[in-house]
């Protein structure tokens, strides 16, 4: 395992949710990544995010490591759960309510 994919794993499993996007919760600075902010926000989630602007080696390693080609990216307890358009679908139907309270994620929601 590299050195980037060893940090991204350390990453992942440094806390329940972990969120890979473009800029900060407070400032994303993509749509998908602000998307994805304003549904685990609305669910009352914590979460850790990495911004992967900040290094490059983790932007293009975290896409290696899922093998999803976009950001951002979700994981919950270490598994890997999607991008965007899934995260969004997932909510609306109630899947990522269920998803985040069968791993024992706590919701303020």
């Amino acid at each position: 395992m590299s050195d980037v994919q060893t940090r991204i794993k350390e990453e992942i499993e440094g806390a329940d949710v972990v969120l890979f996007m473009k800029g900060s919760p407070v400032m994303p600075q993509c749509g998908f990544s602000a998307a994805v902010v304003q549904v685990l926000s609305h669910m009352g989630v914590k979460f850790k995010s990495v911004d992967v602007l900040e290094d490059m080696e983790v932007r293009e390693g975290i896409k290696a490591y899922s093998s999803w080609p976009t950001i951002p990216q979700l994981y919950v307890k270490g598994e890997f759960v999607g991008g965007c358009d899934i995260i969004r679908e997932m909510f609306e139907t109630g899947e990522l309510k269920d998803t985040f309270e069968s791993k024992g994620v706590p919701l303020a929601a």
